[in-house]
Order: structure tokens, then C-alpha cells, then sequence
């Protein structure tokens, strides 16, 4: 069963940044963006690069191995909205963001 699970300070993810940290064995991409915490897998479905130290333009961060490109709000692909990086739940609590893992 999915839990919320702690994963980083509210103050080290800023506006406008990004960062990958663990949760229950998962690699997740923390993106936040117009005061909204997104979670996606980390992991590119293409060739598993991670996604998180892509470049990020407006809600889409471009994977930096082959640049495929994903909305961070839904994991959808934005060039085959077939393919779709699995989401997680945020929330912040106290300052600390919980991801649903």
C-alpha cells in the first residue's frame, strides 16, 4: 500500500528547481513550479536517463541523455502521449515534502 513518505526540506527544492531523491527504493524527480511540488519517476522511460538534471522550460523537463521531453505535472511525453513516466502524490507538511510511494 502506498504511503507518504518524507523525502526533502521545502527549503531545498526553491522555485523554479529540481532534484531526484529516494523513496522506498524509487528514484523520484522533485520539480517545483508555480508553488507546486510535481513527483515523476526519475527514471526516463527511453534509456533511463535522469530526468531530473534535465533542462526544465515551464512544466517540461527535457531528459538529458536523448532529450525526450515529459509534462512533469502529468508524465506524459509531449511528442507521443502514449508514453507516460509514472506520478506520485506530493504534499508539504511542516515544511517537509511527502511524495506517495
Amino acid at each position: 500500500m502506498a504511503e507518504f513518505r518524507d523525502v526533502a526540506s521545502l527549503e531545498e527544492l526553491a522555485e523554479g528547481g529540481q532534484m531526484a531523491v529516494l523513496a522506498q527504493g524509487r528514484e523520484i524527480g522533485l520539480f517545483h513550479i508555480d508553488g507546486n511540488i510535481y513527483a515523476i519517476d526519475n527514471v526516463c522511460l527511453h534509456r533511463g536517463g535522469p530526468l531530473a538534471e534535465g533542462a526544465l522550460e515551464g512544466c517540461v523537463v527535457s531528459c538529458p541523455f536523448h532529450a525526450w521531453t515529459f509534462d512533469v505535472r502529468t508524465g506524459i511525453c509531449t511528442f507521443n502521449e502514449s508514453i507516460r513516466q509514472e506520478t506520485f502524490q506530493t504534499r508539504v507538511e511542516e515544511g517537509r515534502i511527502l511524495v506517495k510511494v
